[in-house]
C-alpha cells in the first residue's frame, strides 16, 4: 500500500489529520506501507511515520518535508513518483491513497497523464478529497477533473466519518 499526501497550502488544515491517519496504517503494517508528501516535490516520510509516538513521528515527518504549506504541482510529482517508485515492487499491484484537493498550479494534462500512469501500475487507486463530503462540491478544479478518470474511488477526506469511510475502500480494495 502506498499513500500519497498533499501537504501544500491548500490542504494545511487537513495534512496533520491525514498524516496521523497514514501513522495508525504505518503502525499496523510497517513493512507494506510506504507514505509520501506531495507539494512541489516528492518526500518519502515512511521512516518518521514508524516512530512509535505519533506526535514524535509527526513532528520527525514535518523536519523531513522542504515544501510544507507551499504550492502545488501534483503533476510534476506524480511523474517524479511513477519515474522512481513506479517500477517497484511497492506500487506494482498496490493499493495506492492519493489525499489531496487537486489544486494544480503546473500543467493538468500532466497531472492526468500521470495519474493514469499510477493507475496501470497499481491495483486500485484512491483519491481521497476533503472537499468532497461538502455539501455542494463539484470538482470543477482543472487538476481535480484531470484525474477522475483514472481513479478507481473518489471519496471525501474532511472527518473522522470520512476517514473511516476511506480505511474501508482500503480494505476492501
Amino acid at each position: 500500500m502506498v499513500w500519497l499526501i498533499d501537504v501544500s497550502g491548500s490542504m494545511a488544515p487537513y495534512a496533520d489529520s491525514l498524516l496521523r491517519l497514514a501513522h495508525r496504517v504505518v503502525e499496523a503494517a510497517p513493512r507494506q506501507v510506504e507514505v509520501f508528501t506531495l507539494g512541489t516535490r516528492l518526500t518519502r516520510v515512511t521512516a518518521a511515520l514508524r516512530v512509535p509516538d505519533p506526535d514524535n513521528a509527526l513532528a520527525l515527518a514535518g523536519r523531513t518535508v522542504p515544501d510544507w504549506s507551499g504550492g502545488t504541482r501534483l503533476g510534476e510529482v506524480l511523474r517524479a513518483f511513477n519515474d522512481r517508485w513506479g517500477q517497484r515492487v511497492m506500487v506494482r499491484g498496490a493499493v495506492v491513497v492519493i489525499a489531496s484537493d487537486g489544486w494544480e498550479r503546473g500543467d493538468p494534462a500532466l497531472l492526468g497523464r500521470q495519474a493514469e500512469r499510477l493507475h496501470h501500475l497499481a491495483r486500485r487507486t484512491i483519491w481521497s478529497n476533503p472537499h468532497r463530503g461538502k455539501a455542494g462540491y463539484e470538482p470543477l478544479q482543472r487538476g481535480i477533473r484531470a484525474v477522475l478518470p483514472h481513479v478507481d474511488f473518489f471519496i471525501g477526506g474532511h472527518s473522522m466519518q470520512s476517514f473511516e469511510e476511506l480505511l474501508d475502500v482500503v480494505a476492501n480494495a
